[in-house]
Protein backbone atom coordinates (compact mmCIF):
# COMPACT_ATOMS: atom_id res chain seq x y z
CA UNK A 1 0.00 0.00 0.00
CA UNK A 2 2.74 2.40 0.92
CA UNK A 3 4.59 1.69 -2.32
CA UNK A 4 1.43 2.34 -4.35
CA UNK A 5 0.79 5.62 -2.53
CA UNK A 6 4.38 6.75 -3.02
CA UNK A 7 4.18 5.80 -6.70
CA UNK A 8 0.95 7.84 -7.16
CA UNK A 9 2.52 10.80 -5.32
CA UNK A 10 5.59 10.61 -7.55
CA UNK A 11 3.42 10.49 -10.68
CA UNK A 12 1.41 13.51 -9.48
CA UNK A 13 4.54 15.52 -8.80
CA UNK A 14 6.04 14.60 -12.18
CA UNK A 15 2.81 15.58 -13.98
CA UNK A 16 2.74 18.92 -12.16
CA UNK A 17 6.38 19.58 -13.03
CA UNK A 18 5.78 18.64 -16.67
CA UNK A 19 2.77 21.02 -16.87
CA UNK A 20 4.79 23.87 -15.40
CA UNK A 21 7.62 23.08 -17.83
CA UNK A 22 5.21 23.18 -20.78
CA UNK A 23 3.80 26.51 -19.60
CA UNK A 24 7.26 28.01 -19.28
CA UNK A 25 8.20 26.69 -22.72
CA UNK A 26 5.05 28.23 -24.23
CA UNK A 27 5.81 31.56 -22.54
CA UNK A 28 9.38 31.43 -23.86
CA UNK A 29 8.13 30.71 -27.38
CA UNK A 30 5.70 33.64 -27.17
CA UNK A 31 8.46 35.95 -25.96
CA UNK A 32 10.72 34.77 -28.76
CA UNK A 33 8.03 35.37 -31.41
CA UNK A 34 7.26 38.79 -29.97
CA UNK A 35 10.94 39.69 -29.97
CA UNK A 36 11.31 38.54 -33.58
CA UNK A 37 8.26 40.56 -34.56
CA UNK A 38 9.58 43.67 -32.84
CA UNK A 39 12.98 43.27 -34.49
CA UNK A 40 11.28 42.84 -37.85
CA UNK A 41 9.18 45.96 -37.32
CA UNK A 42 12.27 47.89 -36.21
CA UNK A 43 14.15 46.85 -39.32
CA UNK A 44 11.20 47.92 -41.46
CA UNK A 45 11.02 51.24 -39.63
CA UNK A 46 14.71 51.83 -40.24
CA UNK A 47 14.17 51.24 -43.95
CA UNK A 48 11.26 53.70 -44.20
CA UNK A 49 11.66 57.23 -45.54
CA UNK A 50 9.65 60.38 -44.80
CA UNK A 51 8.96 63.24 -47.22
CA UNK A 52 7.83 66.71 -46.18
CA UNK A 53 5.28 68.78 -48.11
CA UNK A 54 5.65 72.47 -47.31
CA UNK A 55 2.40 73.38 -49.08
CA UNK A 56 -0.85 71.48 -49.49
CA UNK A 57 -3.01 72.71 -52.41
CA UNK A 58 -6.67 73.57 -51.76
CA UNK A 59 -9.15 70.68 -52.11
CA UNK A 60 -6.31 68.23 -51.27
CA UNK A 61 -6.88 65.79 -48.41
CA UNK A 62 -5.38 62.52 -47.13
CA UNK A 63 -7.34 60.29 -49.49
CA UNK A 64 -6.51 62.28 -52.60
CA UNK A 65 -2.83 62.62 -51.68
CA UNK A 66 -2.52 58.88 -51.05
CA UNK A 67 -4.23 58.12 -54.36
CA UNK A 68 -1.74 60.33 -56.25
CA UNK A 69 1.45 59.20 -54.50
CA UNK A 70 0.59 55.49 -54.29
CA UNK A 71 1.42 55.09 -57.98
CA UNK A 72 5.09 55.85 -57.22
CA UNK A 73 5.59 53.35 -54.42
CA UNK A 74 4.20 51.74 -51.27
CA UNK A 75 3.00 54.29 -48.74
CA UNK A 76 2.78 54.14 -44.99
CA UNK A 77 1.33 56.83 -42.79
CA UNK A 78 0.23 60.32 -43.90
CA UNK A 79 -0.26 63.33 -41.66
CA UNK A 80 -1.59 66.70 -42.84
CA UNK A 81 -1.50 69.58 -40.36
CA UNK A 82 -4.73 71.63 -40.43
CA UNK A 83 -4.35 75.34 -41.03
CA UNK A 84 -4.71 77.96 -38.32
CA UNK A 85 -8.29 78.58 -37.21
CA UNK A 86 -7.92 82.36 -37.56
CA UNK A 87 -6.74 82.03 -41.16
CA UNK A 88 -9.66 79.72 -41.88
CA UNK A 89 -12.18 82.23 -40.48
CA UNK A 90 -10.57 85.09 -42.43
CA UNK A 91 -10.67 83.08 -45.68
CA UNK A 92 -14.33 82.15 -45.23
CA UNK A 93 -15.31 85.75 -44.49
CA UNK A 94 -13.46 86.87 -47.63
CA UNK A 95 -15.51 84.44 -49.70
CA UNK A 96 -12.74 81.91 -50.36
CA UNK A 97 -12.69 78.13 -50.17
CA UNK A 98 -14.95 77.13 -47.29
CA UNK A 99 -13.67 73.57 -46.83
CA UNK A 100 -10.86 72.23 -44.68
CA UNK A 101 -7.38 73.26 -45.77
CA UNK A 102 -4.00 72.00 -44.59
CA UNK A 103 -0.82 74.00 -44.13
CA UNK A 104 1.82 71.23 -44.37
CA UNK A 105 2.14 67.47 -44.49
CA UNK A 106 4.36 64.41 -44.01
CA UNK A 107 4.24 61.22 -46.09
CA UNK A 108 5.94 57.96 -45.10
CA UNK A 109 7.20 55.61 -47.81
CA UNK A 110 8.02 51.96 -47.22
CA UNK A 111 11.54 52.44 -48.63
CA UNK A 112 14.02 55.27 -48.35
CA UNK A 113 15.11 54.90 -51.95
CA UNK A 114 11.54 55.36 -53.16
CA UNK A 115 11.07 58.43 -50.96
CA UNK A 116 14.26 60.03 -52.30
CA UNK A 117 13.33 59.24 -55.89
CA UNK A 118 9.80 60.63 -55.52
CA UNK A 119 11.04 63.85 -53.87
CA UNK A 120 13.69 64.42 -56.57
CA UNK A 121 11.26 63.65 -59.36
CA UNK A 122 8.20 65.62 -58.21
CA UNK A 123 9.62 68.68 -56.46
CA UNK A 124 8.83 71.80 -58.49
CA UNK A 125 6.77 69.87 -61.04
CA UNK A 126 3.12 70.34 -61.90
CA UNK A 127 0.74 67.97 -60.13
CA UNK A 128 -1.19 67.32 -63.32
CA UNK A 129 -3.73 64.55 -63.65
CA UNK A 130 -7.08 65.31 -65.20
CA UNK A 131 -7.47 68.85 -66.51
CA UNK A 132 -10.80 69.18 -64.73
CA UNK A 133 -9.03 68.53 -61.44
CA UNK A 134 -8.78 71.50 -59.05
CA UNK A 135 -5.09 70.71 -58.37
CA UNK A 136 -4.05 70.25 -62.02
CA UNK A 137 -2.04 73.49 -62.20
CA UNK A 138 -0.59 73.35 -58.67
CA UNK A 139 3.12 72.69 -58.08
CA UNK A 140 4.64 70.01 -55.85
CA UNK A 141 6.66 71.30 -52.87
CA UNK A 142 8.13 68.08 -51.54
CA UNK A 143 11.45 67.27 -49.89
CA UNK A 144 13.02 64.09 -48.53
CA UNK A 145 13.96 64.34 -44.85
CA UNK A 146 17.30 62.68 -44.22
CA UNK A 147 17.52 60.62 -40.98
CA UNK A 148 13.98 61.62 -40.07
CA UNK A 149 11.62 59.03 -38.61
CA UNK A 150 7.90 59.05 -37.92
CA UNK A 151 8.58 58.93 -34.18
CA UNK A 152 10.33 62.29 -34.49
CA UNK A 153 7.15 63.73 -35.99
CA UNK A 154 4.93 62.38 -33.22
CA UNK A 155 7.29 63.78 -30.59
CA UNK A 156 7.26 67.18 -32.28
CA UNK A 157 3.44 67.18 -32.49
CA UNK A 158 3.16 66.24 -28.83
CA UNK A 159 5.63 68.99 -27.89
CA UNK A 160 3.71 71.61 -29.88
CA UNK A 161 0.39 70.54 -28.40
CA UNK A 162 1.87 70.74 -24.88
CA UNK A 163 3.17 74.26 -25.54
CA UNK A 164 -0.19 75.31 -27.00
CA UNK A 165 -2.03 73.92 -23.98
CA UNK A 166 0.38 75.69 -21.62
CA UNK A 167 -0.16 79.02 -23.41
CA UNK A 168 -3.91 78.52 -23.29
CA UNK A 169 -3.78 77.83 -19.56
CA UNK A 170 -1.72 81.01 -19.04
CA UNK A 171 -4.23 83.10 -21.01
CA UNK A 172 -7.15 81.58 -19.09
CA UNK A 173 -5.48 82.20 -15.72
CA UNK A 174 -4.73 85.83 -16.67
CA UNK A 175 -8.34 86.33 -17.77
CA UNK A 176 -9.57 84.81 -14.49
CA UNK A 177 -7.35 87.16 -12.47
CA UNK A 178 -8.66 90.17 -14.39
CA UNK A 179 -12.24 89.03 -13.87
CA UNK A 180 -11.73 88.49 -10.13
CA UNK A 181 -10.09 91.92 -9.80
CA UNK A 182 -12.95 93.58 -11.68
CA UNK A 183 -15.60 91.80 -9.59
CA UNK A 184 -13.83 92.73 -6.35
CA UNK A 185 -13.80 96.39 -7.40
CA UNK A 186 -17.51 96.22 -8.25
CA UNK A 187 -18.29 94.65 -4.88
CA UNK A 188 -16.25 97.29 -3.08
CA UNK A 189 -17.99 100.10 -4.97
CA UNK A 190 -21.41 98.60 -4.16
CA UNK A 191 -20.51 98.36 -0.46
CA UNK A 192 -19.31 101.98 -0.38
CA UNK A 193 -22.52 103.14 -2.12
CA UNK A 194 -24.66 101.29 0.41
CA UNK A 195 -22.71 102.82 3.31
CA UNK A 196 -23.16 106.33 1.89
CA UNK A 197 -26.88 105.72 1.39
CA UNK A 198 -27.34 104.50 4.98
CA UNK A 199 -25.39 107.43 6.40
CA UNK A 200 -27.41 109.92 4.34
CA UNK A 201 -30.69 108.35 5.42
CA UNK A 202 -29.65 108.40 9.09
CA UNK A 203 -28.59 112.04 8.82
CA UNK A 204 -31.95 113.05 7.33
CA UNK A 205 -33.84 111.23 10.08
CA UNK A 206 -31.82 113.01 12.76
CA UNK A 207 -32.42 116.42 11.11
CA UNK A 208 -36.17 115.83 10.87
CA UNK A 209 -36.50 114.63 14.47
CA UNK A 210 -34.21 117.36 15.82
CA UNK A 211 -32.43 114.83 17.93
CA UNK A 212 -29.53 116.10 20.03
CA UNK A 213 -28.01 112.67 20.23
CA UNK A 214 -24.38 112.17 19.66
CA UNK A 215 -23.53 112.86 16.09
CA UNK A 216 -22.69 109.86 14.05
CA UNK A 217 -19.17 109.67 12.70
CA UNK A 218 -18.85 111.16 9.27
CA UNK A 219 -16.62 109.32 6.87
CA UNK A 220 -14.35 111.46 4.71
CA UNK A 221 -15.66 111.97 1.21
CA UNK A 222 -14.34 109.67 -1.47
CA UNK A 223 -11.57 111.14 -3.53
CA UNK A 224 -12.38 111.38 -7.22
CA UNK A 225 -9.23 111.93 -9.19
CA UNK A 226 -9.33 114.49 -11.94
CA UNK A 227 -6.95 114.37 -14.87
CA UNK A 228 -6.17 117.35 -17.02
CA UNK A 229 -7.26 116.71 -20.56
CA UNK A 230 -5.11 117.79 -23.45
CA UNK A 231 -6.57 119.61 -26.38
CA UNK A 232 -7.04 117.58 -29.50
CA UNK A 233 -4.67 118.12 -32.38
CA UNK A 234 -7.50 118.84 -34.77
CA UNK A 235 -8.67 121.86 -32.79
CA UNK A 236 -5.14 123.26 -32.59
CA UNK A 237 -4.56 122.87 -36.31
CA UNK A 238 -7.94 124.38 -37.17
CA UNK A 239 -7.22 127.41 -35.01
CA UNK A 240 -3.69 127.91 -36.37
CA UNK A 241 -4.77 127.50 -40.02
CA UNK A 242 -4.92 130.93 -41.72
CA UNK A 243 -8.34 131.87 -43.11
CA UNK A 244 -9.37 134.02 -46.08
CA UNK A 245 -10.91 137.40 -45.42
CA UNK A 246 -14.50 138.07 -46.42
CA UNK A 247 -13.42 141.02 -48.62
CA UNK A 248 -11.17 138.79 -50.68
CA UNK A 249 -13.87 136.17 -51.10
CA UNK A 250 -16.38 138.85 -52.13
CA UNK A 251 -13.97 140.21 -54.75
CA UNK A 252 -13.44 136.69 -56.17
CA UNK A 253 -17.00 135.42 -56.23
CA UNK A 254 -18.74 138.78 -56.50
CA UNK A 255 -19.94 140.43 -59.65
CA UNK A 256 -17.66 142.49 -61.90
Amino acid sequence: MQSEESHELTNGISEKVSKETMKSQKADRKKKKLKEKLLKEASKADNRGVCYLSRIPPHMDHVRLRHILAQFGELGRIYLAPEDSEAQVHRKRAGGFRGQRFSEGWVEFAKKSVAKRVADMLNGEQIGGKKKSSVYYDIWNIKYLTKFKWDDLTEEIAYKSAIREQKLNMVLSAAKREKDFYLSKIEKSRAMTEIDARMEKKRKIQEESGSTAEATPVFPPRVIRQFRQKKSIENETSQSKPGLSTDFLASVFGGS
